[in-house]
């Protein structure tokens, strides 16, 4: 039987089209140049409409026969090649092993293609953006960095995966969580609570806050990696669930609160598939210490990098509410940063059994 021919994928075209340039130029006698938009500040635009970061126009060339940019034009040849192989093997990997994959020293010399993974990284995310292809369309994935539990049943390979049979430890998120990879069988659950800290997670889950509330549990251990981000979106926009982020009460949680929500500065262009804007902020809010008799002696003092950033996002766009403007005002004016593991000082099941509950009964959150 005759072996049935590769078609390539979308994807693989996009790829090859980086190649292609290369080819063209050459042919043409002429410099092979690649353009990438700016992922910075300055090339970003908050759709007020929409509630998202969008990314802009500008774009910066990347060309072969500038000595400044020689080797990032090899490198960014380099790494879309690799990720071109996994296409056509139909194969996942690791950011690690597409570093491992194109590094190697170039002939004659002593200079390698790639000297740390901090080359090869920014390369893909460069490449996500000027093929407007997701990471994980690119099959790169990330160390799973995740975890849920709750009512919700995934196929994941094949495997029916039951979250609320799976103990207080739930199911490792998979960094790769598109329907083709990860179906969402079944989902019975009322809302997503989206956590910062595992810490905060594992009581919530050891608590059995999922089962009394009917929600699903959810967490990055920080800031939330994108198959976190996705897969929240994907809960939100395929089962209508609303999403509840609880972090920190400083600078740092509120970040992270707006990256779920609209998007990231540095992949504004993943924007449409991975924020959330309606997205509630649950807590921990700077009124909270005051509303929930939290003693002073367990806050932290803001120091000098906490009040810069606080100011930063004073001005950025998507925080000009009346709303958020006080929050960050109000812990600026305290001196003060509360993390959520403060609220043991209460109680160890102070979260789960007086402070969530009543967050929940009065719809205290922000927007």
């Amino acid at each position: 039987m005759a072996k049935k021919a590769h078609k390539p994928t979308v994807v693989e075209k996009k790829l090859v089209g980086v190649a292609d340039v290369v080819i063209t130029a050459a042919e043409k006698r002429k410099d092979p140049t690649l353009t990438i938009p700016v992922r910075a500040l300055s090339n970003v635009t908050f759709n007020e409409r929409k509630g998202l970061i969008e990314m802009g126009k500008r774009k910066q060339a990347r060309s072969f026969f500038n000595m400044a940019m020689a080797k990032k034009f090899m490198q960014t040849v380099l790494v879309a090649d690799a990720l071109a192989e996994l296409q056509r093997a139909n194969l996942t990997t690791s950011l690690r092993e597409i570093y491992y994959r194109t590094k190697h020293t170039i002939k004659n010399s002593h200079e390698n293609t790639l000297d740390t993974q901090d080359e090869s990284d920014p390369i893909i995310e460069d490449l996500e953006v000027s093929l407007a292809a997701l990471r994980e369309e690119l099959h790169v994935r990330a160390e799973n960095a995740g975890s849920i539990v709750g009512p919700v049943v995934f196929v994941d390979d094949g495997d029916r995966v039951d979250c609320t049979r799976l103990g207080k430890g739930g199911y490792s998120v998979p960094s790769i969580v598109e329907p083709e990879y990860l179906q969402i069988a079944r989902c019975t659950a009322d809302f997503v609570l989206l956590v910062e800290k595992g810490t905060q997670w594992n009581r919530l889950s050891e608590d059995k806050f999922w089962r009394r509330y009917n929600c699903v549990l959810l967490t990055g251990n920080g800031q939330p990696p994108r198959g976190v981000r996705r897969l929240a979106r994907r809960l939100h926009e395929e089962k209508s669930l609303p999403v509840y982020v609880l972090v920190d009460n400083d600078p740092w949680g509120y970040y992270i609160y707006s990256v779920i929500k609209q998007g990231s500065i540095n992949l504004a262009f993943e924007s449409q598939r991975m924020a959330i804007p309606k997205a509630k902020f649950i807590g921990l809010s700077s009124a909270d210490p005051e509303a929930y008799g939290l003693p002073r002696n367990v806050g932290i003092k803001l120091n000098e990098k906490d009040t810069a950033r606080a100011k930063e996002l004073l001005n950025y766009n998507w925080f000009q509410k009346k709303p958020w403007q006080e929050e960050i005002k109000r812990m600026l004016s305290s001196g003060l940063k509360y993390e959520l593991d403060a609220l043991a000082n209460k109680d160890f099941q102070y979260l789960t059994k007086r402070y969530l509950p009543r967050k929940l009964k009065e719809k205290d959150w922000l927007d």
